[in-house]
This record gives structure tokens, sequence and C-alpha cells, in this order.
């Protein structure tokens, strides 16, 4: 007895000096904490990342920022959509992965002079940082209501959408674009808004993008990345209250603004991280179009959809 006592006490040593497994750390990036990107919020606070053993820092970073990142591999992943199908049509080594919104949130907010985005012609146009999400939306809508953004209106970039919105508010700018809550900041400051980007059209908007290194390399990571945004998202669309807390929290609005954008947004977050493929269609040729390219892209150079199709699987989600 004595004999087997010594040899479990060794044994407990033993054990005791195996380190625990650290949780997988993993950088992503957003442009900012609002609404379009609340499912990364959600999975930080919720613990989505963590149930699957991810240890996650969330990075706010702009465009150009973060597609330089994610080449050269400072990050893994990031929540921007169009920026990675551009990035990706120019031969990047970046995949988009998964849909997460599949329309833009942003809206058109102006003084109260304005009645219609018509009437904008030669104005001034708040916009975070060009090629960012906000400028895409923007030019997108213009375009819609028949004005050419390069020729009809100016462009300036003044950063966050608080930004934006003082610009407004200060005569630097005579109209805005901004995503939720930003709407809701521009309507209490007495501004109009004039059109929302999901009333006129649709296409994935905010997903999932990553490293090309990243998926080869580490693809139970890619996996379980993709699986924890995809419950956040369900979270988002059947939890209201739960959502609004987050991002009362992690966005750091008051609790009016964030009501009014989960208002106007919940309606555009997927619920199954498939990418609608008119919507890619849409993002792809637009994307060709402005960097000029004419010939064929393989879809496979441009979307990875294995971490999604493990994903769904676990999940019991039905895959397109």
């Amino acid at each position: 007895m004595k004999a087997a006592f010594v040899f479990l006490f060794i044994i407990a040593l033993h054990t005791a000096s195996v380190p625990v497994h650290a949780a997988e750390k993993v950088r992503v990036s957003v442009t900012n904490p609002n609404m379009s990107f609340l499912p990364a919020g959600v999975a930080l606070k919720k613990g989505f990342f963590k149930d699957e053993g991810l240890d996650v820092e969330i990075i706010r970073m702009n465009t150009p920022n973060t597609v330089t990142a994610l080449v050269t591999g400072d990050l893994g992943y990031t929540l921007l959509f169009g920026s990675v199908v551009r990035a990706a049509l120019r031969g990047m080594p970046i995949r988009a992965l998964a849909s997460l919104l599949d329309s833009p949130t942003h809206a058109i907010v102006a003084k109260p002079e304005y009645k219609s985005v018509k009437e904008l012609r030669g104005k001034t146009v708040a916009i975070g940082n060009y090629g960012g999400t906000d400028d895409v939306a923007g030019r997108l809508m213009f375009k819609h209501f028949g004005l050419d953004p390069d020729k009809d209106l100016k462009l300036i970039a003044f950063g966050p959408d608080r930004a934006r919105l003082a610009a407004v508010k200060e005569n630097l700018a005579d109209v805005a674009v901004v995503a939720p809550p930003g709407d809701a900041m521009g309507r209490q400051m007495g501004f109009a808004i004039l059109a929302r980007a999901y009333d006129v059209f649709n296409f994935p908007f905010i997903g999932i993008g990553a490293n090309l290194k990243t998926i080869k390399e580490r693809p139970v990571e890619a996996k379980k990345f993709v699986k924890a945004l995809l419950r956040a998202n369900r979270y988002i669309r059947e939890n209201k209250q739960g959502a609004v807390d987050v991002l009362v929290d992690w966005g750091k609005v008051d609790r009016e603004q964030a009501l009014a954008s989960y208002d106007s947004t919940v309606k555009v977050f997927n619920a199954d991280g498939n990418i609608p493929p008119e919507g890619l269609k849409l993002v792809i040729d637009q994307a060709k179009a402005e960097l000029k390219i004419a010939k064929d892209i393989p879809l496979s150079e441009i979307v990875d959809l294995a971490p999604l199709r493990e994903a769904q699987k676990e999940l019991g989600i039905k895959a397109q």
C-alpha cells in the first residue's frame, strides 16, 4: 500500500507539472465596434470564441491596413467582405469564407434641408476612409439615384461615424454615409435619413475573410472561428435584449441608439453563413470594374467554403 501511495503521488506530481494547453491566439480586425460588426463582439462577450478554444483579440483597423496585415500574416481574419474579394481578385493570398450580413447597413444622412439624394449633386460627402465599406456602400447608393460619385460629389474621409456627423454639423460636409448606430445618432442631431443601402440593393457586406496560409495550415482553427461567428449571428437574430446589451457595452453607445440600430439592421443578419450567389456575383462584377479586370477569375481564387461547410455540419445547418 505504501508503494502504491508513493506511485500515485509521483503520478500526481507529474500531472501537475504538465502545462494546460492555452487557447489558440487569434487576431481579427473590424472597422468599427458598431452594429455591422456586432457578430465579433457577441462571439467575444458571450464566450462563443472561448467555447471553441480560441483566444481572440479584436483589433479596430481601417481597410487598407487590414488587407496589408492579412497578406503579411499579422492578422488571421477580418470581418470585411468586399475588400477581401477585391484583394483576392488582385491575386493576394486572401479568401472569403462566409457571409454574416447579406446587405450593407449604411444610410445616407444629410442636413434637414435636403429631401432626396438627387438634391446632393455638387455637395460634400463625409465617409470613413477611401475604399472602406462606407465608401463602397455610399458610391453604390449614389449611383442608384443617378449621381456619379467621382463627378457629381466630393467625398472626403473624416474617420469614425461620430466624426462624420460632426463634420456635417460643423458645415465641413453636407451629408454623411454612416452605419448604425450612426443613423440613430444623426436623427437625434436633427439630420434626415435620405436612403438606406438595403432598400436599394443586396449583396454580402460583412463576412469572414482569412489569410490563405491560415486556411491551409490551420483548418481546424478556421472552422472553429467560423462556427463561433455563426453562433453569434444566430444569437443576434434570436435574442434582441442580449444583442443590444452587447452593443451598448462593446460599442459604447447609449441604449436608445442601440435599440434603434438593432431594429434597423437585424433583418440582414445571415442565419447560416451561406454566401448568396447573386450577391457574390454583384460584388465580384463591381470589383472587377473598379480594378479594370476583364478576364474571368476562378471562384476558387476568391472564396474557400471548406471551413464554413465543416462548421455548418457541426451546427446542424444545411449547406446551400
